[in-house]
């Protein structure tokens, strides 16, 4: 690694010190991380979705807390928001490439947790 490279390296790790409270990643580290966030982020990873079909994909999440979820995950660059002009409007959500490369190691971490689950832990198949 070149000179230059390295100082630039050393600069961005002074910049985002992510146990300073101030710091601008922290602030996004806890929205990927929230509650509803991550879930956001993994119903968003295959295809973009409508408001309803996000909400019903995340169970247990209501839509106050789904719009404020998206709210900042739009703001922060990960989930981009697309309103169609009909009545009522339509909005789609679905992640940018930010969203895609954050939400990779996520679903990595929620396919190892599922697959590694024992199974009298599993909940039963419907069916």
């Amino acid at each position: 690694m070149g000179e230059g490279a390295q100082l630039r390296q050393a600069e961005a790790v002074r910049r985002y010190d992510v146990f300073h409270t101030d710091c601008p990643a922290r602030d996004m580290v806890d929205h990927v991380t929230s509650r509803w966030g991550i879930w956001a982020l993994i119903s968003l990873r295959s295809n973009d979705l409508r408001f309803y079909e996000l909400r019903d994909s995340i169970q247990g999440v209501s839509e106050k807390m789904l719009a404020q979820t998206l709210r900042a995950l739009v703001q922060d660059g990960l989930v981009r928001r697309e309103v169609e002009p009909t009545t009522p409007p339509q909005v789609t959500y679905g992640l940018t490439e930010f969203g895609q490369d954050i939400g990779e190691p996520l679903t990595d971490l929620f396919d190892r947790i599922t697959k590694r689950l024992p199974a009298d832990l599993r909940p039963p198949r419907e069916g």
